[in-house]
């Protein structure tokens, strides 16, 4: 912009002020500022001088970016009056914060003794390592202290987390597991008018309503800051208030005029949610000044009449104004606020663009993916004394059982889920289908029967709402185990995963997590069954994302031990971990043959479990060649092992990765090292981020000197019917790949 604008909007607040009329008469302490109104002198006072702060930040980091000290511009300019959530909100109210929600968070602050928050928020403009949130990772709004876990999204992606975790505040309570919250705790959760189009956005919102719908407790204050413009499209007039006034289930307060008529709205509007415990919309009408940020051009989508006009309703001046018409205080006294917020934060700004920044690659990723092996082991091996869980299953323990049916990896996925919700007070599952139905599968057949329905249920059909309650859940406490019903699906709430739930520890430098386990139905090889959205072999999106740890068993007694792997390195070390479970191999009982039994097996009692970088090992005598696959994959390279060397007379060792994030690196070179070639079975896409390109590399990067080949599905969806073999890796490709090996 070629005017500084922020020079122009603090001249008219500098000049209003030292030329205001003298105020009719004064008032003081806690007297209302106006007759029949809540806001008293005090609060209007702190309430300015909150939203002061916040406005000297915004100038702050636009100057230290100037110098090259900052790297943050997006700024609260125009949204100050949010600062009246901010005072109304309890401690103990978890707030999910836009990025426009500084004033909101300076009277927050207020309410906390020792708070710093204009340090804290000048360190994380500069991106320092002393930043007390992240650790200069990145510009968040967030405190520990503050119960304010970091957001970084702009496209309102916190939403269903911010529905899970206000749905989760009875749930603890319904499980005797302590929270640290109050029974009538609310969770407030701000964002933009353009982002409250965004499907993540609705797709929170309909969550709660659907939740409340049910006769669920879902205390959750949706606080939506409208300044009427996205970057540069505009919202059309009327378009908030018309989408969310109706809503059923949701109630819906508009906050706006003089800063004591949204001082009342709010405070209605908190009070409904508190003691409803339902649902509420806040819809606080803003201003954005000074463009969308920084570098962002305004006047090549607006003219200099039209950015004045909006100027002229700077929430500073229009507070000042009310503030000295009803006699809170006079202009030099407003002024000297003015004048003294100014020199505090641009003193303190001067000394943060001083501070240390992260330096190695070791400190940015430290928090990413926290793994303590020692703790994790004697937490997946923790169960319950004997006599306790032979009460549980009532003398018919799952191992004693010989039934073919109940040895299969349905029935162990099955058994471990009651041990683990038997052992786990805060565990919890659901998804679709799980509970009266017990999975499209049958996997989670009798628990809701066994633990009861605050344990197991049904949720709604949306992927992005079950991630976001799985998230909001973990933040109080408990363990979810959210099901999706296909790998298919989750593409659907990919960013969930990757851009709130793995995140969340990275950007609070450890402080906040969100454990869970996520277990997804997925892989192909359904004998042609459902096509693409029940034979889905792409784990890419899955396996490109920092810090998830994924698990892919092939065994039914694996899979019971992978689970409470996964379900200890959720509890132990905060981290989200999905078990993706091959469907095609849930009931497979035979091996080779018809009859032959080999792909069932005992199950593993509690005790035992799997961590990352254990490898199943089959056949670890040969030496000719070592066959490298998972899940189906697996199936196929013993069926194809024992081909090779009954008809060519090439021996070959097999061994499951089982955890495909992180790859046992080392563990595969050690076995290669043994062997005179390597071929990786990978039946995901060929291109598509599966396990086989990283392991190429490595080998290829450790100077491996034997052959390396892999077979790989094609780059293509999976078709309907018997098409499905032209696609998807075939035992007979794994046996020609392996003669190719044949010295």
């Amino acid at each position: 912009m070629s005017t500084n604008r922020v020079a122009i909007v603090e001249a008219a607040l500098d000049a209003w002020l030292a030329a205001a009329p003298a105020p009719p008469r004064l008032i003081r302490g806690d007297q209302p500022i106006a007759p029949g109104r809540r806001l008293s002198a005090r609060q209007a006072l702190e309430l300015f001088e909150d939203q002061v702060t916040s406005r000297a930040l915004d100038v702050a980091a636009r100057e230290l970016k100037r110098t090259n000290r900052s790297f943050y511009t997006i700024g609260s300019a125009g949204h100050e009056n949010n600062a009246v959530i901010g005072a109304l909100l309890r401690l103990d109210d978890p707030c999910l914060l836009h990025y426009r929600s500084g004033a909101l968070m300076q009277a927050r602050a207020r309410k906390l003794p020792g708070a710093t928050p204009v340090w804290d928020t000048l360190l994380s403009l500069c991106a320092s390592s002393e930043d007390p949130i992240t650790g200069g990772r990145h510009k968040v709004w967030g405190s520990k202290a503050l119960w304010v876990p970091p957001q970084t999204s702009t496209l309102a992606s916190h939403l269903p987390k911010a529905t899970g975790l206000a749905r989760s505040l009875s749930l603890a309570r319904r499980l005797r597991v302590p929270t640290g919250f109050a029974g009538d705790s609310i969770v407030c959760c701000s964002f933009g008018d353009a982002s409250a189009n965004h499907a993540t956005a609705l797709a929170g919102i309909n969550a709660a309503r659907y939740s409340k719908r049910r006769g669920a407790p879902t205390p959750v204050l949706f606080l939506c800051e409208d300044n009427g413009i996205g970057i540069s499209v505009d919202t059309p007039r009327n378009w908030i208030r018309e989408t969310f006034s109706n809503q059923a289930h949701l109630d819906y307060f508009r906050a706006e005029g003089e800063i004591d008529e949204i001082y009342e709205s709010a405070s209605a509007a908190i009070a409904r949610c508190r003691e409803g415990l339902t649902p509420v919309f806040l819809h606080l009408n803003t201003v954005r000044l000074w463009g969308h940020a920084g570098s962002d051009v305004e006047t090549t989508y607006h003219t200099l009449e039209e950015i004045a006009a909006v100027e002229a309703q700077d929430p500073l001046l229009r507070n000042a104004k009310r503030l000295v018409e009803c006699g809170v205080a006079d202009g030099s006294t407003l002024a000297a606020i003015v004048r003294e917020t100014r020199a505090r934060v641009m003193a303190a700004a001067e000394e943060a663009g001083r501070r240390p920044h992260l330096k190695t690659r070791e400190e940015v990723i430290a928090p990413l993916a926290p793994y303590d092996e020692i703790a994790t082991r004697s937490e997946a091996e923790r169960c319950l004394d004997g006599p306790s869980r032979a009460a549980f299953w009532a003398g018919g323990l799952p191992e004693t059982v010989k039934t073919p049916t109940k040895r299969t990896m349905a029935a162990h996925i099955n058994s471990a889920l009651n041990d683990e919700l038997a052992l786990r007070p805060e565990m919890f599952l659901f998804g679709e289908d799980v509970a009266k139905k017990g999975g499209v599968y049958g996997v989670t057949m009798g628990l809701q029967k066994r633990f009861g329905q605050a344990r197991v249920f049904d949720s709604l059909l949306d992927e992005t709402s079950i991630l976001g309650m799985a998230q909001g859940a973990a933040h109080v406490g408990l363990l979810p185990v959210p099901e999706i019903q296909y790998l298919a699906y989750i593409h659907n709430a990919i960013d969930q995963l990757r851009g709130e739930a793995c995140s969340l520890a990275y950007f609070s430098n450890g402080q906040f997590t969100n454990p869970m386990v996520v277990r997804i139905q997925g892989l192909g090889y359904q004998k042609g069954f459902g096509g693409h959205f029940h034979n889905d072999n792409s784990i890419g999106a899955l396996r490109d994302i920092p810090g998830l740890a994924l698990a892919v068993p092939a065994r039914g007694d694996d899979a019971a031990r992978i689970l409470r792997g996964a379900l200890a390195l959720a509890k132990t070390n905060g981290r989200v971990v999905c078990v993706l479970e091959p469907i095609a191999l849930y009931h497979e009982k035979d091996l080779h043959s018809d009859g032959d039994g080999l792909w069932t097996s005992d199950y593993p009692p509690p005790g035992s479990a799997l961590l990352p970088g254990e490898l199943g090992v089959y056949h670890g005598e040969q030496r000719d060649l070592l066959i490298v696959s998972y899940a189906n994959g697996l199936w196929l390279s013993l069926r194809a092992a024992r081909t090779l060397e009954r008809e060519h007379g090439i021996r070959a060792r097999v061994i499951d990765l089982r955890w495909l994030a992180p790859l046992a690196f080392d563990a595969v070179r050690e076995h290669a090292s043994q062997c005179a070639g390597v071929l990786i079975v990978d039946e995901c896409r060929a291109s598509g981020g599966g396990v086989a390109e990283a392991l190429v590399s490595d080998l290829s990067e450790h100077d491996y000197p034997g052959r390396v080949r892999s077979v790989r599905a094609a780059d293509s969806y999976v078709p309907l019917g018997p098409a499905t073999a032209a696609v998807l890796v075939q035992e007979s490709q794994i046996v020609a790949a392996g003669i190719g090996f044949k010295k």
